[in-house]
């Protein structure tokens, strides 16, 4: 049986179809629009999971949450396909950004988010908000140079976690053409073609 993703427009569950289509393992999609004024999830996703949150993914009578466990659920499932290459260094990095992508680099980026819809005073709040964002960024800058990829010399399920705060950077906190290394990562995992099969199957993506 397929494994059923249900994916919500323009969120974290993305990662999880592109993972799925670098995996070549079989999915549906369950596809979930966001309100138009509240932009949070729909009530109908409480009926698979208790959160009612996205990405929720569903493999026979299994039901998995959260971005990373589903990420490890499937490089297991996948015999270890894209989890770290064998050495420890390597696999201290590839644990490290796993947990890094939504632990510490994802927080003020929504901080970032939540205070730009805020009138009068968010705007201001926001400026204290951004030298967090940007430690975070030159962190991320200096790790991507002289190599391809966050972990080894290969494409790992910890690219994947990292896709999404970069491309939410990219769109709104300030990560641009400064910091090329980033820029040219961004390139290269849109270029994949798993990623954009991804993009077919989800539908619209706005931070791609």
């Amino acid at each position: 049986m397929p494994i059923i993703v249900h994916h919500l427009e323009n969120s974290r569950s993305q990662r999880i179809l592109w993972m799925l289509e670098e995996l070549a393992l079989p999915y549906e999609v369950k596809r979930y629009e966001r309100n138009a004024k509240t932009m949070l999830a729909p009530p109908e996703l409480k009926q698979v999971h208790p959160l009612g949150k996205s990405p929720v993914i569903q493999d026979g009578d299994t039901v998995v949450a959260e971005t990373g466990a589903i990420i490890e659920y499937l490089v297991e499932k996948a015999d270890g396909k894209l989890g770290p290459p064998p050495h420890r260094e390597a696999i201290l990095r590839y644990r490290f950004y796993l947990h890094y992508a939504e632990g510490s680099l994802m927080p003020p980026l929504l901080v970032k988010l939540v205070l730009s819809r805020v009138p009068v005073f968010g705007k201001a709040a926001q400026k204290r908000i951004q030298p967090m964002i940007d430690n975070h960024l030159s962190f991320v800058e200096r790790e991507l140079a002289g190599r391809e990829w966050f972990v080894g010399d290969d494409l790992t399920a910890a690219d994947i976690m990292m896709s999404f705060p970069l491309e939410a950077a990219r769109q709104r906190a300030g990560l641009d053409a400064s910091r090329p290394n980033t820029i040219a990562w961004l390139d290269r995992i849109h270029a994949r073609p798993a990623y954009q099969r991804a993009l077919e199957r989800g539908g619209p993506y706005a931070y791609a």
